[in-house]
């Protein structure tokens, strides 16, 4: 049996320099509380908290005072670096730069159009906390859809409308939607759109199809709250239906590698890459009684 790690998985620059930031923190002995989940990976979340990271909410935070916060890679709204201001919390931002250049993007817009009523759009999963975070430069006036349906019903085609979408979002969802728009939007109506997926992510999806294709079945590792890994998982299920979405070695099971000659570990950009060498070490031990099993990092 052949084992192949996908290279191209794995934490995003963004995550990484996340995870960074904290681990030099703790390692200098500080109390550091970040904001959220640093990344939407629990066994990764539960490696940094035996390290000493304290994961709060936002209600969390209004009762601290005094104390370092990290700012996880998604970005917060402008609300919360007045909050850290207010309660002297010193912040460790380590929002990522591509979700940065978005949130002035959006802000820009958002002045520019604050007296003309046009409408701007956010392509985005509701409730993500990139996607709070840019609402938040308009002082929550963005709609955010998540679909074609939300386009149809949330949008007045009548007004101007300004669309960006969430850094982590498919790209042929996000060209769909202009498409839409463009077909729908009224004569006397302005539409501009802003491509702002980002492409180390965006360029995992052919990586991702052309991974899959190659092996008879295929385990990608991802944390359930992964909006990214939930696009780059159903790409892996169209392309080999033999695809098991895991979050760890502790699930797999040995019935999936009967007949099996190849296997394929992928993740998100949310998976540490040694959790997917775990998944791996966990497979050649299920099939060791079995049959020998090579193994290689593509």
């Amino acid at each position: 049996m052949k084992i192949e790690i996908d290279e191209s998985s794995g934490f995003c620059f963004g995550v990484t320099t996340a995870i960074n930031k904290a681990e030099e923190q703790l390692a200098e002995g500080a109390c550091l509380y970040c904001l959220g989940d640093i990344v939407h990976n629990g066994i990764e979340c539960n490696r940094l908290r035996r390290l000493g990271l304290i994961t709060i909410d936002h209600e969390e935070m209004q009762r601290l005072h005094n104390a370092k916060v990290l700012l996880r890679a998604h970005g917060e709204p402008p609300e919360t670096y007045a909050l850290a201001r207010e309660n002297e919390i010193e912040i460790v931002d380590a929002t990522c730069p591509v979700v940065l250049q978005l949130q002035r993007r959006v802000r820009k817009e958002w002045q520019k159009i604050n007296e003309t009523q046009a409408q701007i759009v956010i392509f985005g999963k509701r409730g993500h906390a990139e996607v709070l975070g840019l609402v938040g430069q308009t002082e929550g006036h963005a709609i955010v859809v998540e679909n074609i349906e939300d386009v149809k019903t949330k949008l007045d085609f009548n007004k101007d409308i300004v669309l960006f979408s969430q850094t982590t979002k498919s790209l042929v969802e996000f060209r769909a939607i202009i498409d839409y728009i463009q077909t729908h939007i009224s004569g006397t109506a302005s539409f501009r759109s802003y491509d702002t997926i980002c492409r180390q992510v965006a360029n995992r999806m052919p990586n991702i199809s052309s991974f899959a294709k190659r092996h008879d079945l295929v385990l990608f590792v991802a944390g359930r709250k992964s909006s990214n890994g939930h696009v780059l998982y159903e790409e892996c299920c169209r392309i080999n239906p033999c695809t098991k979405l895991i979050e760890g070695p502790e699930q797999i099971k040995k019935e999936w590698l009967e007949g099996v000659e190849t296997i394929g570990i992928c993740g998100a950009t949310s998976t540490p890459k040694w959790l997917m060498e775990e998944c791996q070490k966990k497979i050649e031990t299920l099939c060791m009684s079995h049959s020998s099993c090579s193994s290689s990092v593509m």
